[in-house]
């Protein structure tokens, strides 16, 4: 391997080029791509080409290769990002940060799990249980998210359908003592409403798929994914991830997590809460909205918890204040189904917020003494939810690339007076760019 990787094709380092143009930019991507060189670099950027295949360049050979090693000293690689942030952390006691965008299905979302698998690989082996303990905590919650916050969209079988940035707290000596995970703009109308050739959130697929007969009798559900009007859309899609497999590594995870039994049953609650609220219907008798299959209500009130008569007043009344006084005022026909909708999606991104805040509750850094262990540094990693053009764009995909566009020009200018200041300290001479 060591001896494949020693050759390289075109420029490994896009600076290298003696001109720069579009064609010849994609010209040198494209024979390192077809190489099966996915990485080039840009200076201290690395451009990564998804090969929507399995490669053999991430193992543990590859992991030493690349450790303690300077940027440029070997071929480019995810693994070279990784170990420089680590290492300006550790010499500097600085925070790093790695930032990953790029288009929808360009591979954002792996390249995260790498980077941490890397870090947790390359921090130094301890006979501390504590250490190892985060280590697995933080590979564990990857799952879990992924579980919950993406789903099989056109580009990608496991596109994040949310923004996350994981905060890895290190200690003096550079071991891992815990993290923090920031989530941004879950894309919660996934839950009622899909596009052609695309699946909603995994977890319901994984629920209805490998989910025990008990556990499906408890819930009501049957394993049929075509009976549930929110999903039925993308039940006969082909899609590289085994739901059933996946549903009981996702437990497991949970469990090594600390989400206790109740918990996790409660989130299969919810899951089914919202499958069996997308096939309510309404009909309307006069003026009078009514619920047609009133034993699907029964079963939600089960569910929630609650009375049968409060989910019916829920989804057929609004609460209006008028001055000093309140009145229940009944929807129409189209109120009642928007409402129905409302309420799926809003138990939903109640429920991933709370996974997400149960995770922190459990990989957050505790009884960190600053006087007795030295300065606590952070290694963020940032991945966000890819741009899309649709010839329908929701809303939430107009925020979800305003967010990419924004992002990147952030990047830009840091890179740009990054650049101008190494410029002037050295003297060269060059043309100023202004900066926004």
């Amino acid at each position: 391997m060591a001896e494949q990787e020693s050759l390289e094709f075109g420029k490994a380092d896009f600076v290298l080029m003696d001109t720069v143009s579009m064609p010849e930019f994609m010209a040198n991507l494209r024979l390192r791509f077809e190489k099966g060189r996915i990485y080039t670099f840009i200076g201290e950027v690395v451009v990564s080409v998804n090969p929507y295949k399995l490669l053999n360049i991430y193992g543990r050979d590859t992991i030493e290769q690349y450790k303690g090693r300077e940027l440029y000293e070997r071929p480019p690689h995810l693994f070279a990002i990784a170990d420089a942030a680590y290492k300006a952390m550790k010499r500097r006691s600085k925070d790093t940060c790695i930032v990953i965008s790029g288009e929808s299905g360009a591979g954002k979302t792996e390249a995260s799990k790498y980077i941490m698998q890397y870090i947790a690989a390359i921090t130094n082996p301890s006979q501390r249980a504590e250490v190892e303990r985060v280590k697995n905590m933080l590979l564990k919650s990857n799952c879990v998210l992924e579980a919950f916050g993406n789903a099989k969209t056109n580009r990608n079988d496991n596109s994040s359908r949310f923004g996350k940035y994981m905060d890895i707290n290190f200690d003096f000596k550079g071991d891992p003592i815990g993290g923090h995970i920031n989530n941004y703009l879950l894309e919660k109308s996934r839950v009622i409403v899909q596009q052609p050739g695309e699946r909603s959130f995994h977890s319901f697929y994984q629920l209805l798929q490998g989910g025990s007969e008990q556990l499906l009798r408890s819930l009501h559900l049957q394993k049929s994914l075509s009976s549930y009007n929110y999903i039925h859309v993308g039940a006969q899609l082909k899609c590289s991830i085994n739901d059933a497999a996946e549903f009981k590594v996702v437990a497991d995870a949970m469990k090594v997590i600390g989400f206790k039994p109740e918990e996790i049953q409660t989130a299969y609650k919810i899951l089914a809460t919202i499958l069996h609220l997308g096939n309510l219907k309404f009909v309307v008798d006069g003026d009078t909205p009514l619920i047609e299959n009133g034993k699907v209500v029964s079963i939600i009130a089960e569910l929630l918890s609650t009375k049968t008569d409060m989910v019916e007043k829920a989804l057929l009344y609004r609460t209006v204040a008028t001055g000093r006084d309140i009145i229940d005022k009944q929807h129409t026909e189209q109120e009642a189904s928007y409402g129905r909708d409302a309420f799926a999606k809003a138990i939903y991104e109640r429920l991933f917020c709370w996974i997400v805040t149960r995770i922190n509750d459990i990989i957050e850094v505790k009884n960190y003494d600053t006087t007795v262990h030295g300065k606590n540094t952070v290694i963020g990693v940032l991945d966000i939810y890819g741009f899309e053009i649709f010839d329908n764009n929701s809303f939430e995909q107009f925020c979800i690339n305003y967010c990419n566009e924004k992002l990147q020009q952030l990047f830009i200018q840091l890179v740009l007076k990054q650049e101008q200041e190494e410029y002037q300290r050295e003297g060269i001479p060059w043309k100023h760019v202004g900066l926004l």
